[in-house]
């Protein structure tokens, strides 16, 4: 990949995130040669999946450390 296309897995979720919302608003606008719009496609979904994986890391992440009103943590239950 180029420099204008930095490997995915590296991206923050903000960055993959920006990234992705440029690529939609693109798609949107339909002004995009057939054959890029397919590799932009690609690559949204591509990023659409690296958004996922960082907000289950996150939402793990936040499990492990609920409080009581007291602010100790009390439990490892799942977000609602």
């Amino acid at each position: 990949m180029s420099n204008e296309n930095p490997d995915i897995s590296a991206l923050s979720f903000e960055a993959a995130l920006a990234e992705l919302e440029t690529i939609v608003a693109r798609l949107e606008r339909g002004d995009v040669p057939l054959e890029e719009s397919i590799a932009i496609y690609e690559r949204g979904e591509v990023l659409k999946g690296r958004c996922d994986v960082l907000l289950k890391s996150a939402e793990e992440k936040v499990e492990k450390i609920r409080s009581n009103a007291d602010g100790e943590a009390t439990s490892t239950e799942p977000m609602e």
